[in-house]
């Protein structure tokens, strides 16, 4: 390869926003600011919790306001911004009367300006009762469905909306290529690619084009930057990254999200290489606002600007914390139990430590944000949308949604199973609708059973009604990390002609998640290794939100069925694949790994994969199995040249030579044979899910343009280079240069 290099303008300098002129809102703002006291900026960049205005110990349904409290914080300290459920899940109502009190005191203010709610709707509107529960994002992930994430999102801004409440800490862009992290089921996945399409349509479907129509809210996307990449696998513990890899791998998805309208970013809570998140100036000044042009503002995470102080210790006391965090860019403080945050910055600024015009910038900011949400004008819940809270078309999308994200991952002839065989039911997920949902589901821990609608179905109550109660049995066999009685289990499968074995993990949400092994806890080894002995074919269903090694699993098998985290539809969903009511079409958003040392992504670099080192996966990055068989053929370029500012055209026909109906999603890849820092094994360029009838067949095109060939050279910008590359589309390949 000729080692000449295009140094490109980065993506961020091309599109920069610029400054808006001071009309319109932006001249509302102004004046607004004219007007307003250091005291209410502060203010307006303090951010509580829900508990702070709240009748102590009255949680869930006994849930009420403390006016005196409420009105400490709005008329006394001017807060900006209020937080979180108290608890559990609220209904519609209660949620309409908390916001209409909160707007009671807001008109007792001088500037009567609006107070901004924010809440976690994570997979939907989830802290609000009889909300939709769609897949987690790394279920939504395995469907490679834009479409059906952009509904997703539709529907979850309409009901998070129809509560009163038009923000949301969502979604999550950071990379999953760290299975351990309790957090990886909130990722679209270990590609970048995907990442970036997946949660540019979340976002196009929680904004729309107006953020303040009705149905709308405000995404805020997290948690800039590198929080997925934590060292250890345990959640908020340092990352090492170099800057080449966060701006190839890390950045992106962000920076799709930003593009895209996201107009509030919440900061990681952990650290990169030893600069804490909210310490990071580099990333919230310079690349943020500065590179990409972002004119939101920029919040902290749960009480992390007092830790730089109590936890990171690069804080001397609590005011330097503030200082730091303020004018490293943090816009807003989740502080969230008290007031400090407003007091000490009072104190920064009236030593001079942080000067009026960073407060003014935060403000402005903030500002910005509540009028584009419209909360100047229509601050108050829609009344009327409650009427409208439950459709029956949401729950049909959400079905879909649960359908599209099952991968089949194995199947030695066994699936679909015949209606009426005798089925056995175990394994520890079998019977519980919280384990198909996860964290962040009514509950913080998404663990409160009983909080969960009676009209859904788990997997068990789903296989009963598809197969017939009087076919099928259940003996839970084991707990998830202890035995309960895989005997019982055992003498069980003797009279049954197939087992269901619903394994996994429990419901969990961020640090509670941490573990010590990948490996799934050896009870639910065992069970399979017992079951297995008996000789009966076995169906191994995995729920959960990371991909546990399987260790004897995986042989002991016929059929294996990765559920993730389908959400409230995913118990007939199961069901539905089961038995041969949908043809699975799921695909794995990452690399299913074989061990609990040494798994790799499938963009490998070189030295990853030699005769000493081979890599490998118990499921590749992409992989999914049907009920039909794709033929592909044809593989084409319409040149085998490309210009540095121009592109080709890639084309291959797919053909369903099986007997029924599917899904397919065709997967692009592209190699970089070499460049002046070593290239990955292959990158995803493109991908589309198609829908082919039995005998049916489809010409598939991308287009490939040059910028899509850019990497993060020496210099750490973006670069293209002249050289070979190789196209990969299934197990076809084909050639091209770029001149």
């Amino acid at each position: 390869m000729l080692l000449l290099t295009c140094v490109l303008p980065m993506a961020s300098q091309q599109t920069r926003q610029r400054p808006a002129p001071a009309s319109g809102p932006e001249a509302r703002i102004e004046q607004l600011l004219r007007q307003m006291t250091i005291e209410e900026k502060v203010g307006q960049m303090t951010q509580v919790t829900i508990d702070v205005v709240s009748v102590p110990n009255a949680v869930g349904r006994n849930h009420r306001l403390d006016p005196a409290k409420l009105e400490e914080a709005i008329l006394k300290w001017k807060v900006g911004s209020i937080l979180n459920v108290n608890g559990e899940a609220y209904t519609v109502e209660h949620w309409h009367e908390v916001l209409n009190q909160i707007q009671d005191v807001v008109e007792k203010s001088r500037l009567k300006i609006p107070v901004l709610y924010g809440i976690d709707s994570i997979h939907g509107a989830n802290y609000t009762l009889d909300a939709v529960l769609f897949p987690n994002a790394i279920s939504a992930a395995a469907t490679w469905n834009v479409d059906l994430v952009k509904r997703a999102a539709e529907i979850s801004a309409f009901q998070t909306r129809a509560s009163g409440i038009p923000w949301t800490f969502y979604p999550v862009e950071d990379i999953g290529r760290q299975p351990l992290w309790p957090r990886f089921f909130e990722t679209f996945g270990e590609d970048v690619h995907l990442a970036s399409r997946l949660v540019t349509a979340y976002v196009e479907g929680l904004q729309g084009r107006d953020i303040s129509a009705r149905d709308k809210v405000a995404a805020c996307v997290k948690h800039y930057a590198g929080y997925s990449m934590p060292f250890n696998g345990k959640d908020r513990t340092p990352a090492i990254l170099d800057e080449r890899t966060l701006r190839q791998v890390i950045l992106p998805p962000y920076e799709a999200a930003v593009r895209a309208g996201a107009p509030t970013v919440m900061v990681n809570s952990g650290e990169i290489s030893g600069v804490p998140g909210h310490a990071n100036s580099w990333l919230i000044q310079d690349v943020l606002k500065k590179e990409w042009g972002f004119r939101g503002f920029v919040v902290s995470d749960w009480e992390d600007i007092k830790r730089l102080h109590t936890r990171d210790r690069v804080a001397p006391t609590p005011k330097d914390a503030v200082r730091i965090a303020v004018m490293a860019g943090v816009d807003m403080s989740m502080v969230p139990y008290d007031f400090s945050f407003a007091e000490l910055l009072l104190q920064c600024v009236k030593e001079g430590s942080v000067p009026v015009s960073r407060i003014d910038d935060a403000v402005r900011r903030i500002l910005r944000v509540k009028m584009q949400l419209g909360l100047f004008d229509r601050p108050r819940p829609d009344a009327s949308m409650k009427a409208e809270f439950d459709k029956p078309e949401f729950h049909e999308a959400n079905l879909q949604a649960a359908r599209e994200a099952l991968v089949l991952l194995k199947n030695e002839g066994l699936l679909p199973l015949a209606k009426g065989r005798r089925i056995l039911v175990t394994g520890p997920n079998a019977d519980l609708l919280s384990v198909l949902n996860g964290g962040w589901s009514l509950t913080w821990q998404g663990n409160r059973e009983d909080l969960f609608p009676k009209n859904k179905l788990t997997i068990r109550k789903a296989i009963e009604q598809w197969n017939g109660a009087a076919n099928t049995q259940y003996v839970k066999g084991v707990e998830w990390e202890k035995a309960a009685d895989i005997n019982a289990a055992v003498k069980a499968a003797e009279a049954a002609d197939v087992v269901v074995a619903v394994l996994g993990e429990p419901s969990y949400c961020e640090t509670p998640g941490n573990i010590e092994d990948l490996a799934l806890p050896e009870p639910q080894i065992r069970l399979i290794e017992a079951l297995a002995q008996r000789g009966k074919p076995i169906v191994t269903v995995l729920v959960g939100g990371r991909p546990r090694v399987l260790r004897t699993i995986t042989r002991n098998s016929k059929a294996i069925l990765w559920a993730g985290l389908p959400g409230n539809e995913g118990g007939r969903a199961v069901a539905e694949v089961l038995f041969g009511d949908v043809n699975p079409s799921g695909k794995l958003p990452f690399s299913y790994p074989r061990n609990v040392n040494g798994f790799t992504t499938y963009d490998y670099k070189p030295l990853e994969n030699t005769h000493d080192n081979p890599t490998g996966w118990e499921f590749p990055f992409g992989h999914g199995l049907s009920y039909t068989k794709f033929d592909y053929s044809d593989l084409k370029l319409s040149a085998n040249t490309m210009t540095r500012t121009g592109s080709i055209t890639i084309s291959v026909k797919v053909r369903n030579s099986g007997s029924r109906a599917g899904k397919e999603v065709v997967q692009l890849y592209v190699s970089d044979l070499y460049r002046q820092v070593s290239p990955p094994n292959r990158e995803l360029k493109g991908f589309q899910k198609i829908e082919l009838a039995p005998g049916e067949e489809k010409t598939v095109e991308f287009q490939l343009a040059a910028k899509d060939l850019a990497f993060v050279g020496l210099n750490n910008r973006w670069t293209l280079e002249p050289g070979d590359y190789r196209v990969q589309i299934a197990n076809l390949t084909a050639g091209f240069t770029l001149r």
